[in-house]
C-alpha cells in the first residue's frame, strides 16, 4: 500500500466534521468556549453621554475664557443623574461616570478649575464636547459584536457581561478518549521490570486536547490482546466519545493488534500509514458519528502526529473559525540533509535576532522516542519530501509547539 501524502491524510481525517451542537452555558463557564451564533448588543454603552473625568459640566460658552467665573448649582455622581438643565452662567460638579446634564457640553477638570464656595473660576478654557462620552461611543444596540466560531477570551467575557448577556450559546465540547497499549507500560511512580517503560503519552495528549477546549476520557492502557484492545473501543462509543485516540499498536508486529481490533468492531479504516517523519504507522476511521486516531506509540510521534491532525479536528467539531495551524518562515540555525519520499517534521529550537529574524536549529538527534529533545523544542522545521539538502542560513518552514 502506497504512503499517503500528510495533506490527503489530514483532508481524510477533516472530511464532513461539522460542528457539534449548541448548548447555552452562564457567562462565568463561557471562557474558551467556541461561540454557536453571532451576538449583537441588546445596549448601547453608554446609553447617554457621560462624563469622562471628574470636573464639572458646563456650557463650554460661559467657560471658553480663562477666569470666567461659574457658580456651581450641585453635583452629578455616576448612577445619579442630575434632575434640571445647566444654564447660562452655571456648572454643575460632576465625577467620572456621571450623566451629562442637560445644557452642558463640557467637561472641565477639577485641575483646571478653583473652587470658591458654591463658584469655580476657570484657569484652562472649555472646548465642546472635551471629556464627554458621547452615547453610543463604544457600541450600540443591535452592533455584531461578537462572532460565530470565535473562540471566547476573557476580554469577550466582559464585553459579553456589558452587552447585557447573562449566558451565551456555545458548542459542545468535543469527547475525546484516549486509548493506550502494550503490555511493557507502566504507571508512572512505578517500578518498571524487564523490559518495561513508564507510559509518558496519555498526560501530553490529554493536555493538548484540553487545551483545545476538548473533554477528556482515560480509558487507560490496554493489554496486548484482541479482547482488550476491542473492550477499550467499546468503552469509548458507550461514553459517546466524539474522537478516538490510540495510541501504539498500530505498525506491523505480531503484537500489533489496534487495526485488527478496530475492524473486528466494524471501524472503517480510512488509511493505514503515512508519508510522514515521525509518524508513518498512523491510521483514521469512522464508527458511526465516532472518528477514530490511531498514533504510533513512540512518544514523539504520537505527539507530532495528534498536533498535526486531531488537534484541527477538534477544532473543526469545536466550530473554530480557524483549524488549520498558522505555518512561519525562518532561516535555518545548522546544515541538514536531503529528505526522503516522507515529510519530515524536525523537532527544533527557536530564537529571536534583534530584526525580528527567526532562527530554527534542528537538534542533532530526532530519533521519535526522545522526549528530552521534544520538550526543549519550540518548533517543527517542516521538510517536503524529496527536499534537498540545505545550508545553516537556507529558508525553511516552521510550526511552532504550543507554548
Amino acid at each position: 500500500m502506497a504512503l499517503m501524502p500528510v495533506t490527503d491524510a489530514l483532508a481524510a481525517i477533516l472530511a464532513g466534521a461539522e460542528p457539534l451542537g449548541e448548548e447555552m452555558v452562564a457567562l462565568e463557564g463561557a471562557h474558551h468556549r467556541v461561540l454557536a451564533r453571532d451576538i449583537a448588543a441588546k445596549r448601547t454603552q453608554p446609553p447617554q453621554a457621560m462624563s469622562a473625568m471628574d470636573g464639572y459640566a458646563v456650557r463650554a460658552a460661559d467657560a471658553a475664557q480663562v477666569n470666567a467665573r461659574l457658580k456651581v448649582i450641585g453635583e452629578v455622581a455616576a448612577g445619579r443623574p442630575f434632575d434640571r438643565a445647566i444654564g447660562e452662567g452655571e456648572a454643575a460638579r460632576i465625577f467620572t461616570g456621571g450623566v451629562i446634564p442637560d445644557g452642558a457640553d463640557a467637561v472641565v477638570i477639577q485641575e483646571d478649575t478653583v473652587a470658591d464656595g458654591n463658584a469655580i473660576t476657570i484657569t484652562e478654557a472649555a472646548a465642546k464636547g472635551r471629556h464627554i462620552r458621547p452615547a453610543g461611543v463604544d457600541f450600540r444596540e443591535g452592533d455584531v459584536l461578537l462572532s460565530a466560531g470565535s473562540r471566547l477570551t476573557e476580554r469577550d467575557l466582559s464585553l459579553a457581561a456589558s452587552m447585557n448577556y447573562p449566558e451565551l450559546p456555545v458548542r459542545r465540547r468535543p469527547k475525546v478518549a484516549l486509548l493506550a497499549t502494550g503490555d511493557e507500560l507502566v504507571m508512572p511512580g512505578s517500578s518498571p521490570g524487564p523490559g518495561q517503560i513508564v507510559y509518558s503519552n496519555g498526560y501530553a495528549l490529554r493536555a493538548l486536547a484540553r487545551a483545545e477546549g476538548a473533554e477528556t476520557i482515560d480509558l487507560g492502557v490496554a493489554a496486548d490482546t484482541k479482547e482488550a484492545t476491542t473492550a477499550g473501543i467499546r468503552r469509548a462509543r458507550e461514553l459517546a466519545a466524539d474522537i478516538l485516540v490510540t495510541t501504539g499498536g498500530a505498525s506491523v508486529g505480531d503484537h500489533d493488534l489496534v487495526k485488527e481490533s478496530l475492524e473486528a468492531e466494524n471501524v472503517s479504516i480510512a488509511f493505514w500509514k503515512i508519508a510522514m517523519r515521525p509518524g508513518k504507522p498512523m491510521m483514521h476511521g469512522r464508527l458511526g458519528a465516532m472518528r477514530v486516531v490511531g498514533v504510533p506509540g513512540n512518544p514523539v510521534s504520537s505527539y507530532v502526529c495528534t498536533l498535526l491532525f486531531v488537534v484541527p479536528l477538534i477544532r473543526a467539531l469545536s466550530g473554530r473559525k480557524m483549524i488549520h495551524h498558522v505555518r512561519e518562515t525562518a532561516v535555518l540555525g545548522r546544515d541538514v540533509g536531503a529528505n526522503d519520499v516522507r515529510e519530515d517534521y524536525l523537532r527544533a529550537r527557536l530564537e529571536e535576532r534583534d530584526d525580528g529574524t527567526l532562527i530554527a536549529t534542528p537538534v542533532n538527534h530526532q530519533d521519535s522516542s526522545l522526549l528530552a529533545n521534544l520538550a526543549a523544542a519550540q518548533a517543527l522545521v517542516i521538510r517536503a519530501p524529496f527536499a534537498e539538502a540545505a545550508k545553516a542560513g537556507a529558508g525553511c518552514e516552521i510550526l511552532r509547539l504550543p507554548e
